[in-house]
């Protein structure tokens, strides 16, 4: 069934007002007619079935059937915070880290990047925004993870550290396996009555510095290796949050 995002305002009164691309997409591409069914989320894991029922220039009106939680949302606040690649990486760790369960995307810069956000930032944060949406549908997501502005190296260890869990992927020396890790915080969050937060941190094509390392751990992150094979930079995020979902979910 096709699935589309809203925003809370939108729905009212058993229905669901869908407007802009979605609704020329509903009516012109998918040339889709009353009576046939789509999802609705609201941004927030509710969604909704819904009945087609109105075709405007601007607008399409759906009747709301039935209203429930999605099912689909891991049960853990995954913040990804990952090293500005180059050329068109990002768009894939963007798609594949929305399909892993990723709660949220902020690129950063390191001393070892070989690309750097120059020009038309607000253009290019449009894009990504877009790529996340796009991910989110297609996987039934039931929260359209956010790509933020890139930061730099300190503002994104200020962030990252103010998570439950805060892992910094690493694959030199004096790193801890991340299942021992992430076991090991489970059990000590498990009395928690809420979601967890974990911060994930993947370096560039060019890795982290020693001293990077260092304000990492002095900052409160944990080094983590993710095995015996070095990845690349548009791979690791995917492969993290997999094993989030694994420890988590599976």
């Amino acid at each position: 069934m096709p699935r589309f995002f809203v925003r809370r305002e939108q729905i009212s009164d058993g229905n669901v007002t869908i407007l802009g691309d979605d609704a020329h997409h509903i009516s012109r591409s998918l040339r889709m007619a009353s009576g046939e069914k789509i999802t609705v989320c609201d941004m927030q894991k509710t969604e909704y079935d819904c009945i087609l029922e109105e075709f405007l220039p601007d607008r399409v009106v759906a009747r709301i059937t039935e209203e429930k939680q999605c099912d689909t949302e891991p049960p853990y606040r995954a913040y990804l915070y990952q090293a500005l690649p180059k050329g068109e990486k990002l768009d894939s760790v963007i798609q594949k880290s929305v399909e892993s369960g990723v709660y949220s995307i902020t690129t950063f810069n390191s001393e070892r990047c070989i690309a750097k956000e120059k020009s038309n930032e607000e253009n290019k944060l449009r894009r990504r925004n877009k790529i996340a949406l796009e991910a989110a549908k297609q996987s039934g997501r039931g929260h359209v993870p956010k790509v933020n502005p890139t930061v730099s190296f300190s503002e994104m260890l200020k962030v990252a550290s103010e998570c439950d869990i805060c892992l910094f992927c690493y694959e030199g020396d004096g790193t801890r396996p991340l299942k021992e890790v992430l076991r090991e915080k489970k059990t000590e969050l498990e009395s928690l009555d809420r979601e967890i937060s974990i911060s994930l941190v993947i370096g560039s094509e060019g890795g982290f510095s020693l001293a990077e390392v260092e304000r990492a751990r002095e900052a409160g992150l944990i080094p983590v290796g993710l095995g015996k094979r070095i990845l690349r930079t548009e791979t690791a995020p995917g492969f993290a949050l997999g094993c989030l979902v694994y420890e988590f979910e599976l």
